[in-house]
């Protein structure tokens, strides 16, 4: 009898939300994870791992920002995952966006630089998100998102 694994997107820009990400590989253990982010050189920190490249875009880059959108809807039509997972940015906001309309399970980790209040990405995601964590207890009780710990 064939056991069913579940796929998991992890999704983020790059920087410090590429090392938050990292950071968090222990928890994947056991599960079938593809990663995406912006920096096609970060292949080979999650080798043997499916990776991809995707655009990196803000705000202020529209044009950008839709390549973004059509590149990570196409790399989620073919993953299929039951569970998405962000620690943020642009990115990070349409993988929640899009996690939801193909019925995973969503996560949106914040970054632990922001300890005044959520990104903007995560206040955007925070009412499209299953599970919206800050890792400043303060933020938690401000935003409504939760507090398990930090990724520090």
């Amino acid at each position: 009898m064939k056991t069913k694994v579940t796929r998991v997107l992890a999704v983020s820009s790059g920087g410090g939300h590429w090392v938050q990400m990292m950071r968090l590989r222990p928890a994947f253990a056991g599960f079938d994870v593809t990663f995406a982010s912006v920096d096609a050189d970060r292949a080979a920190d999650v080798a043997p791992a499916v990776f991809y490249a995707i655009p990196d875009a803000n705000r202020m880059q529209k044009w950008k920002l839709l390549v973004l959108l059509v590149k990570l809807g196409w790399i989620m039509l073919k993953t299929r995952p039951h569970v998405v997972i962000t620690t943020g940015a642009a990115p990070g906001y349409f993988a929640i966006r899009m996690g939801r309309v193909l019925r995973a399970r969503t996560l949106f980790l914040d970054s632990v630089a922001n300890a005044e209040k959520l990104s903007l990405s995560a206040h955007l995601s925070q009412r499209h998100a299953d599970l919206m964590l800050t890792q400043w207890p303060e933020v938690a009780e401000r935003t409504g998102s939760k507090f398990m710990g930090s990724v520090i």
